[in-house]
């Protein structure tokens, strides 16, 4: 979940470069609550081989502490959403940890000490392995970043939540710096989050002014059993929002086995 603000801010630098060359501001039409399979060939970005970012692989599953069978990186991939899982149009996006490296994010409120530390992070701190996925749905979006972590047990699953929940509650206002753009203020807010997992989490950062004034990103982090869920949002409507959590809580249920309750 940590990565996703500054990864999207990466792709958020681009999309506003390229809707300042093209003079458009168009957002594309909305998807559907309930994304459904399609099997046509999307008209933006062809889709690539580019193997997700994962970390933290285990050769060979094993049962921990709390009795849930570790999970593996190539477990938690095969649970990410798929082109399949989405509204026609959407593209799978590639492999582009590194442009995020210098991303970073600060505060000089020490209310936001954990919510900078939580989002500067490549993994959020007990994750025992993770995840992660791209799509876009157009030159203009919305664009949509996946990712799950292994947090070893639902009680830590749910614990995580929580201590993330506390973080955004704290925190009111960050910078947000990208080499070459410079730094502009984000505002964060907690937001109303889709109804699906466990403890449930949606907050969003909107930056104030500078260069990616009017920049909006909106991350929604659940726990399903004992793995945390995060969609991270940028440049959709609500309807996305809630459409690409639901449908990535249920692949995750559905490929893990897991519950929301946890049991």
């Amino acid at each position: 979940m940590a990565k996703s603000l500054r990864a999207v801010a990466c792709s958020a630098v681009l999309m506003l470069a390229f809707t300042a060359c093209s003079g458009g501001s168009d957002t594309g039409a909305p998807a559907p609550s309930t994304p459904a399979p399609t099997t046509t060939t999307p008209t933006t970005t062809a889709p690539t081989t580019t193997t997700p970012p994962v970390v933290t692989p285990s050769a060979v599953p094993s049962s921990t502490a709390s009795g849930v069978p570790a999970r593996t990186a190539a477990q938690l991939t095969k649970a990410l959403l798929a082109l399949a899982d989405l509204p026609s149009g959407f593209a799978l996006e590639g492999d582009d940890a590194g442009d995020d490296a210098d991303v970073a994010v600060s505060s000089k409120d020490s209310r936001c000490t954990k919510l900078v530390a939580f989002t500067n992070a490549d993994n959020p701190p007990g994750s025992k392995a993770s995840a992660g996925q791209s799509y876009s749905g157009g030159a203009q979006g919305p664009f949509v970043e996946e990712s799950i972590d292994a947090m070893g047990s639902p009680a830590a699953a749910r614990a995580l939540q929580k201590s993330f929940k506390r973080a955004v509650a704290a925190c009111r206002t960050m910078t947000l710096k990208v080499p070459g753009e410079g730094s502009s203020p984000i505002s964060v807010r907690e937001v109303s989050a889709p109804e699906v997992g466990t403890d449930p989490v949606a907050v969003r950062f909107t930056a104030t002014a500078g260069p990616l004034e009017g920049f909006e990103v909106t991350m929604v982090t659940v726990a399903v059993d004992d793995v945390v869920v995060a969609v991270t949002v940028i440049n959709g409507v609500p309807e996305d929002i809630e459409g690409a959590t639901t449908a990535a809580v249920e692949k995750a249920q559905d490929i893990l086995g897991a519950s929301t309750s946890g049991t």
